[in-house]
């Protein structure tokens, strides 16, 4: 016999995103001319990266746009690390540009930087001043996005992460206006993208269903989005790897990272990420290797106040149900895929780590950690992974 518990609605209340819509499967970018009209607009500001342009795709994307009668410009100069100053040069063109819908195209870079975008091409100021805590004067432009990577989900929520130079650190910027009306999920994007950077953006997937599973702000919507994207990921991420060609897994993978980034959206992340914003943003390593660096280390660390959390990760990976094996299954798929390497390996050395340990706590992100950890916490934690 099968038991059920039941909650009352009335009993729970749940903290969700904003709803937008969704475009999913094989060539369903056609489908963008018909999803730029229900912005209301007929001009389009195209944000991406020079990688793309020369794959021709930003190309096709123009054509498909001009071809439908809409009139569109492009910034193609997203760094894979955006700074400040890139989001403001991309708001600088799209300002002058005029009133339009932004289009994001490419990986989680381009994605976040296009919300800053779109914020500031209607608003005062620069991306290194912007405050994402503070209402904007301007709701920010209608923004569609168009993953080209499975990993960031950034296209589910209307925050991006960028680095300010200046002080070597990660901030955030973003609002509500700005998390994507509309999403186009085309599998076929993303068949072009090379083992390293699926296995790089697979894991950043990963890594968000497990600390949404564990984070302090997880609820039962984002738990079971988070326990879903895990299942996924862990499963189709090697066979992406292996065969870039295998549409199926190019498919799943697509729709793992959205269901973590559903779940992020909800519950926030933890540590793994305050510890590669700090890495990524002082040596530039790619942000889901940055993670797979220290994540079985985080995961075992919070393991006393993350039990049931972890043991739903391993459940989900096929590994039984004991926390640790959660811990061994992470630590085995990330080398696996060959996205598990020293922090040493991409330049971190010991001089950096009360620096880093600083930078790291005082990540908002931080503060979702199960178990609540001090600045020589983290500092250990990033010696342990050199």
């Amino acid at each position: 016999m099968t038991t059920h518990t039941h909650t009352r609605a009335c009993d729970l209340t749940l903290s969700l995103p904003p709803t937008g819509w969704l475009e999913f499967g094989a060539g369903a970018l056609r489908r963008l001319p018909a999803t730029v009209l229900r912005t209301g607009h007929r001009r389009v500001f195209v944000v991406t990266d020079p990688g793309l342009r020369t794959t021709g795709l930003v190309d096709r994307v123009v054509r498909t746009l001009t071809g439908a009668g809409i009139d569109c410009d492009v910034h193609d100069a997203i760094p894979p690390n955006p700074s400040t100053g890139a989001v403001d040069t991309a708001a600088a063109q799209a300002r002058e540009f005029g009133e339009a819908a932004v289009v994001a195209l490419g990986g989680g870079s381009a994605l976040d930087a296009a919300k800053g975008v779109a914020l500031l091409a209607v608003n005062p100021g620069s991306a290194a001043e912007f405050d994402y805590r503070v209402e904007p004067q301007r709701p920010g432009l209608p923004l569609i996005a168009i993953p080209t990577t499975a990993g960031t989900g950034a296209e589910t929520n209307g925050f991006g992460v960028i680095e300010d130079k200046a002080r070597h650190r990660k901030v955030y910027i973003g609002h509500d206006t700005v998390k994507p009306v509309a999403s186009i999920l085309d599998p076929e994007l993303t068949v072009g993208l090379p083992p390293s950077a699926t296995a790089a953006t697979g894991m950043d997937a990963l890594v968000h269903g497990i600390e949404s599973l564990a984070s302090r702000g997880a609820n039962p919507v984002s738990r079971g989005y988070a326990a879903q994207a895990v299942g996924v990921v862990s499963r189709w991420l090697p066979a992406a790897v292996e065969d870039g060609t295998d549409l199926e897994a190019r498919s799943q993978l697509l729709l793992g990272a959205h269901l973590a980034g559903l779940a992020l959206s909800i519950s926030g992340l933890g540590l793994v990420h305050g510890v590669a914003h700090a890495v990524t943003a002082r040596v530039g390593a790619p942000h889901g290797l940055a993670l797979s660096a220290v994540l079985p280390e985080v995961m075992a660390w919070c393991a006393p106040q993350a039990e049931d959390a972890l043991a739903r990760v391993a459940r989900e990976m096929g590994a039984g149900q004991d926390p640790a094996s959660a811990v061994d299954a992470c630590r085995k798929l990330a080398e696996q895929v060959g996205a598990r390497r020293p922090l040493s390996a991409y330049g971190v050395t010991a001089d950096m780590v009360e620096d880093l340990a600083r930078t790291a706590l005082e990540d908002a992100v931080t503060g979702n950690s199960p178990r609540r950890p001090t600045e020589d916490d983290i500092a250990g934690l990033i010696t342990s992974c050199l």
